[in-house]
């Protein structure tokens, strides 16, 4: 039943059938744009002239003598316009409207393809008014196989969703499909009065004719910051500047209000990434009812309808001449490594990629600048520990020979009674890490994390100031109102399970009340409650298997150590040969691991089936980081807390499996060993990880690109390979997909330069010089690796200022453990304070080491053959334990208890004062800047000025024309009236023409 004045629309090429007025799916303004509102416009008599100069016909769904629907453009059927005449590679083929996005397929011809000699062939009229080979309808039949059953549907499923983006105002260019099988492009083209539209209904901000003075502060901040930008000129990107002291007011735009907003071309009044992101929201929820239902491109995409969809980008970035477009000059500026010293221009980041990525690289900015004081810090506290290594004691106790510590057997039967001197190199090293210093570089780094986090969200509200993001909670919810395909093929499923009614009333009604129950979650806790099962039991498992490798690390350490001193050439290397090969087991596991939870967190994500976008990449970056926290620190965690911890005693020792002992620390203490494992790994994961992974992997990608693509266009001929356009220089580029691993990256390492800082104090050198890289390497893909993302609004960088948050706070307690478990700074202070004879460390060693009678080792665990030259009766162990002729012998000592105690309380003391120091800190710095705040302030009062000043204008210019309508001498005087209006409105950027405010959309 056909919808009343409106005609029922044919599909195109491959469905015969009529479409339903009732299956229909969301369009504009919560309409549905479904093949009932498919008004095909009728051809513009005449058009604009093509380049052949003949008026041409804009005839939108035009039908040609061959079926053929041709889609809305100017091309003409008998000249197709060459690539050589093209003006510009951004444009239609009539070198007048711009591509603001582009759809890719793959296309496949049905059954055998006959070659273009053979019989059967003719010309035919095909989507964008060119000529093309195609089955003769009197030739041979053609059986249908699956494949080309499938690929007709798709068909259908394709022409029936450009028909409703026609529907919805835009134009559409399609390619030709002159081959057997390759890829066609799709080019959209939204006109301007689709623009304005939908920017009034998504309420995009933007400038009006009102600019103001963006006051500096006082005369000492004015000299100070004009200081500033002089000694910081050759760090600047020379880019057009984007002044500081003037602000354009912005307004959300109103076609009722055209006077209000500096419109001078309507082809560049929204930018090409506005133009982009509004044909993205109409391609979002326009709808597709052959394909279920289908709302949306990324629902086609995920059923194979459509290869990929993606805005183009501003045209090559290395192309050569003295032309300039964005890319370009993000290129020169930006993503090479030879402007590494200069600042970034996120003004101009932000213009061409959109807020989202803008704030991700002004978080990475600011984050690698505030590494600079800390890597200072972190080096003058390295080189005190170098300066100060003479003068430490119980370095100087253990490197002397004459003080002859007989230390017990490191394992049964081969290992011989041994000198603690053999060690003096250890406790040198651990020196240089180990000493008072870390502490106060601990305090530092934890109160360094929140002045981070607190200036982070400062830049942030200024950037969102200046960027005009404040207010936009209307938009991020309206985007949430958009189903992730995967959602609405489950509630699709379960209203199919659902008894009562046929496939096609369930369908229908789930149609025609979708914009009833937008905010119903339909899937409910028990229809989810499968999927966060498996979800948990998965992460459980992943999370012991972590701990099982590390377990397994563990015992290849004890064996491997137990089976290198069983030979006296390897008998001498052995903690260092374990260590070193251990480490690097540890870093290649994470490095694999690191892959596979990436893809598993996905896997569990989508069997949650989130409703939307933002909750899935929520969910996404929650899992993925628990597992990679996990696998990343695992290791370290078990060297700084566990290690040593239950070896038991000579005599009583703990034992893993028959005649493999738990392992010990060096002599010198676990921290050393700690900061060779932090420092391997993290390394490793920004060598191998950063360079090998994102530099390596997608230039082999590229290179593959790079082959396949010129064998496609060998087969398509020489013009096409001498002319790529933009699009298909784009399509060739790796897909964007989300800025997830490039925060995760920074996270882990972030979590590397603050949770274990007490044992590395180097950690923030090696991490700003990978981000100095890093910067650039993430800017050159952006630039050159991948297709240009959809601009995405954004006021925040979202869960992962939490997760940055609980890292912060997390490090204070771990960094306290640290010092008071692993180091032996508190035992130091306790012997010093409460044992020492002079105040001083000397004699420290030997109060640390207990004694233990070699009579009582157990039966076969003696060394088998001793090489010391005097028989020994008692060994020494680091133990605060009671010596064998007490009346408790081996039990803990009272000084074990007084260490455990001092230990306990410094945890306490040092949480909670680092606490408080980073609420003052927080306290004391306001999280929107005083300038800021009062500009905002000042802004609100300036626009209801400027609304109101427009308004009366307004009427005072329609009351004259109304007089000047009357004639006489009010007609003159009204003329003159009006005209004088322009010149005393003389405000920077407030002056405009009668026509400009009255501009017709």
């Amino acid at each position: 039943m056909a919808t009343p004045g409106l005609p029922d629309i044919p599909l195109l090429p491959g469905s015969p059938r009529r479409l339903s007025p009732r299956t229909a799916a969301r369009g504009d303004h919560g309409l549905r744009y479904g093949p009932q509102h498919l008004k095909v416009p009728a051809p513009r008599a005449p058009g604009p002239k093509n380049s052949s100069g003949r008026d041409s016909d804009q005839a939108s769904g035009r039908q040609t003598p061959h079926g053929h629907s041709v889609i809305n453009n100017y091309l003409d059927a008998n000249e197709p316009a060459s690539s050589e005449a093209r003006l510009s590679r951004m444009h239609f083929h009539d070198n007048q409207r711009k591509v603001d996005y582009v759809l890719a397929y793959h296309y496949r011809k049905r059954g055998v393809h006959l070659g273009p000699g053979s019989p059967g062939h003719s010309l035919a009229v095909i989507s964008n008014g060119e000529t093309g080979k195609e089955r003769h309808a009197g030739g041979p039949d053609i059986e249908l196989g699956p494949l080309d059953a499938l690929e007709e549907e798709r068909r259908g499923q394709r022409d029936e969703f450009e028909h409703n983006l026609m529907a919805a105002g835009l134009e559409l260019e399609k390619d030709l499909e002159s081959k057997s099988q390759g890829s066609v492009f799709v080019r959209i083209h939204a006109p301007w009065q689709v623009l304005a539209r939908e920017a009034e209904f998504l309420k995009i901000k933007v400038p009006t004719k009102k600019m103001y003075e963006i006051k500096a502060g006082g005369s000492v901040a004015k000299k100070l910051q004009a200081l500033v930008q002089k000694l910081s000129s050759p760090l600047q990107p020379r880019v057009p500047e984007h002044s500081s002291k003037v602000k354009r007011l912005c307004y959300p735009f109103s076609r009722e209000k055209m006077y209000l907003y500096n419109i001078q071309e309507k082809d560049t009044f929204f930018d090409n990434a506005t133009r982009s992101r509004i044909v993205h929201e109409i391609l979002k929820r326009t709808a597709c009812s052959r394909a279920n239902n289908t709302m949306g491109i990324n629902s086609l995409i995920a059923n194979n309808i459509y290869e990929a969809a993606y805005p183009l980008h501003d045209g090559e970035y290395d192309s050569p001449g003295n032309d300039m477009n964005d890319r370009k000059l993000l290129y020169q500026e930006w993503a090479r490594y030879g402007v590494f010293y200069k600042f970034q221009p996120i003004d101009l980041i932000r213009k061409y990629f959109g807020e989202k990525i803008g704030l991700y690289f002004a978080w990475l900015g600011l984050y690698t600048s505030f590494l600079i004081p800390s890597s200072l810090i972190g080096v003058i506290v390295f080189l005190y520990g170098c300066a100060t290594i003479e003068e430490d004691i119980p370095s100087k106790e253990m490197c002397d020979q004459q003080n002859a510590f007989t230390m017990c057997p490191l394992c049964d039967k081969s290992c011989d009674y041994w000198n603690l001197s053999s060690a003096c190199g250890t406790a040198r090293a651990s020196h240089l890490f180990d000493n008072p210093a870390t502490v106060f570089f601990s305090i530092f780094m934890a109160l360094w994390a929140t002045m981070f986090l607190e200036n982070w969200k400062r830049l942030q509200m200024r950037l969102g100031y200046f960027w005009d993001l404040t207010g936009i909670e209307e938009e991020e919810e309206r985007s949430q109102e958009h189903s992730r395909p995967e959602y609405e093929t489950k509630v699709r499923e379960k209203l199919l399970k659902e008894s009562g009614k046929s496939v096609v009333q369930k369908l229908e009604a789930h149609s025609a009340d979708h914009d009833d129950e937008d905010d119903e979650d339909k899937l409910t806790w028990k229809d989810r409650f499968p999927g966060y099962l498996m979800n948990f039991a998965s992460i459980l498992f992943m999370i012991a298997l972590t701990f099982s490798i590390v377990f397994g690390v563990i015992v290849y350490r004890i064996t491997t150590a137990a089976a290198l001193s069983l030979n006296k050439a390897t008998r001498s290397n052995v903690r260092v040969t374990v260590t070193a090969t251990a480490v690097i087991i540890n870093l290649v596991v994470i490095l694999i691991l690191d892959e596979i939870y990436g893809a598993v967190a996905k896997w569990l994500t989508k069997i949650e089936v989130p409703k939307t976008e933002q909750t899935f990449e929520e969910r996404l970056i929650l899992k993925a980081f628990l597992l990679k926290f996990v696998n990343a620190y695992s290791p370290i965690f078990y060297v700084a807390f566990f290690k040593g911890r239950f070896v038991g005693r000579p005599g009583s020792y703990v034992y893993v499996f028959d005649g493999y002992r738990m392992e010990e620390c060096a002599p010198g203490g676990c921290l050393m060993e700690l900061c060779i494992q932090l420092s391997i790994i993290m390394l490793g994961k920004q060598l191998i990880q950063n360079n090998i992974f994102e530099i390596g992997v997608p230039k082999l990608k590229k290179l593959f690109r790079k082959l396949k693509d010129e064998t496609e266009a060998e087969e398509s001929g020489p013009e096409h390979s001498k002319h790529p356009e933009q699009w298909d220089l784009d399509y060739s580029l790796e897909p964007y997909t989300g800025l997830t691993p490039e925060y995760m990256e920074m996270i882990i390492q972030f979590g590397f330069v603050t949770l274990f800082v007490a044992s590395f104090p180097l950690a923030p050198v090696f991490a700003l010089l990978n981000n100095v890289i890093e910067v650039r390497l993430d800017a050159k893909k952006f630039v050159t690796e991948l297709r240009r993302p959809d601009a995405v609004r954004t006021k925040d960088i979202g869960i992962w200022f939490d997760i940055l948050s609980g890292i912060g706070k997390f490090s204070v307690i771990i960094n306290a453990f640290v010092i008071a478990v692993t180091s032996d700074f508190i035992p130091r202070l306790v012997y010093q304070y409460s044992y020492s004879q002079n105040g001083t460390l000397h004699g420290f060693v030997n109060h640390t080491l207990s004694f233990f009678n070699v009579s009582q080792l157990k039966e076969g665990t003696q060394p088998e053959s001793s090489q010391l030259n005097y028989e020994v009766q008692f060994c020494r162990f680091k133990d605060y334990r009671e010596p064998p002729w007490a009346p408790n012998p081996y039990e803990f000592s009272k000084q074990y208890w007084s260490v455990l105690s001092a230990r306990l309380a410094f945890v306490i003391i040092f949480q909670n004062l680092v606490m408080f120091l980073s609420v003052l800190v927080d306290w004391m710095i306001p999280d929107i800047p005083t300038d800021i705040s009062d500009q905002i302030k000042k802004e609100k009062s300036l626009l209801v000025d400027f609304f109101l000043k427009e308004e009366h204008d307004k009427v005072k210019l329609a009351d004259e024309s109304a007089q000047k309508s009357q004639g006489g001498g009010d007609r003159g005087r009204g003329s003159r009236a009006a005209s004088s209006v322009p010149s005393r409105r003389s405000g920077a950027g407030s002056v405009v023409s009668s026509a400009s405010q009255h501009t017709n959309v």
